[in-house]
């Protein structure tokens, strides 16, 4: 799987830091289904990620790759990632620690904002050639997690900064979804690259609720419900049999179902959660192999059941459906009530 700078680097005996997040996002949601079970889960996910943290370079922050095995980059979405990881268990253990990493995350990443095109912060530190959704997109749900775990008012400021960049910069405005990258290269300077991606999506739908839940002011929902169902429209398909499915990588997938959830939160239209958890129910019982791991594709057309399988593709299936047994408990403990 490519998806550094020079996108030559590939698949390596040792995880590399995006699909190890996804096991620690997913370990996260578990805590909240039985935090008494998967506790030690979550101390050895702890464990693992430390691996990737490096010192050597100021502000100090997580790198690609594990840091006594290679010396790596530092991508920002990667720590932005990693933030909320720490942040989310913060949540469910109350253990400071846990803040304390996720502040220090915060502070390497706000190393990277300069005010050039508005605002925001690159992809790769060191590297200025782009502006990207992804890395600004999870920085500002950073931000304002924080915020709401610490009442510091710096953090809500980076959030309405960081959240003002992407609407003003990577928002389709007719069809209401978020692009990926502001390019600021010299030869490009400027130009948005119109490259579709869930998450990216995602992320502002999970700022905008929280933005809403923070000020109470009512256009940050209408920011939500718009970008919901801007990306409802243009992403969701559906097949033949009835099917739905998006043609996206299911990590990127699984982050956009993260908006839809905090959002069905809010103001309970299912809409949109009960279009992917449709589809995640047919790939449970469709496209999996004799092992339960699940294909790339949900459903299961496009001849992927000899390929590899990646830990990321399975980890966010892992956190997905401790998502959907959530809300189905909330509906169940409702209908009790």
């Amino acid at each position: 799987m490519f998806y550094f700078q020079d996108s030559v680097k590939s698949a390596q005996e040792v995880a590399f830091l995006w699909p190890m997040s996804g096991v620690f996002s997913a370990t996260n949601v578990l805590m909240k289904l039985d935090s008494d079970y998967y506790s030690p889960y979550l101390d050895s996910m702890v464990f693992a990620v430390e691996q990737y943290y490096d010192t050597t370079r100021h502000p100090p922050g997580y790198q690609a790759y594990p840091s006594a095995l290679n010396h790596a980059d530092r991508y920002y979405d990667d720590n932005g990632l990693v933030g909320i990881d720490y942040v989310d268990a913060f949540e469910v253990t109350g253990n400071p620690d846990y803040l304390k990493k996720a502040r220090e995350i915060m502070e390497f990443i706000k190393s990277g904002w300069t005010e050039d095109y508005g605002g925001g912060v690159s992809w790769l530190e060191g590297v200025r050639d782009q502006k990207p959704a992804c890395s600004n997109g999870k920085a500002t749900v950073l931000a304002l997690k924080l915020f709401q775990a610490t009442s510091d008012a710096e953090y809500l400021d980076y959030g309405l900064a960081s959240y003002n960049w992407m609407m003003d910069h990577l928002r389709d405005d007719s069809l209401n979804i978020i692009w990926n990258s502001l390019l600021i290269k010299e030869e490009e300077a400027g130009v948005v690259q119109k490259h579709g991606y869930t998450y990216n999506t995602g992320v502002m739908i999970q700022s905008a609720v929280r933005l809403f839940k923070i000020t109470g002011k009512d256009h940050f929902l209408k920011d939500a419900q718009s970008l919901a169902e801007g990306s409802y429209n243009y992403y969701v398909k559906w097949t033949k049999q009835d099917v739905s499915y998006i043609e996206d990588l299911p990590w990127f997938v699984v982050v956009l179902f993260r908006g839809y959830h905090e959002l069905f939160e809010v103001d309970n239209n299912s809409k949109y959660i009960n279009a992917i958890m449709k589809g995640a129910d047919y790939a449970l019982d469709n496209a999996t192999d004799s092992d339960g791991l699940f294909f790339h594709d949900w459903t299961s057309r496009s001849g992927v059941k000899g390929q590899p399988k990646w830990l990321l593709d399975e980890a966010c299936m892992v956190e997905l459906f401790a998502r959907m047994a959530l809300i189905r408990k909330g509906i169940d403990d409702s209908l009790e009530d």
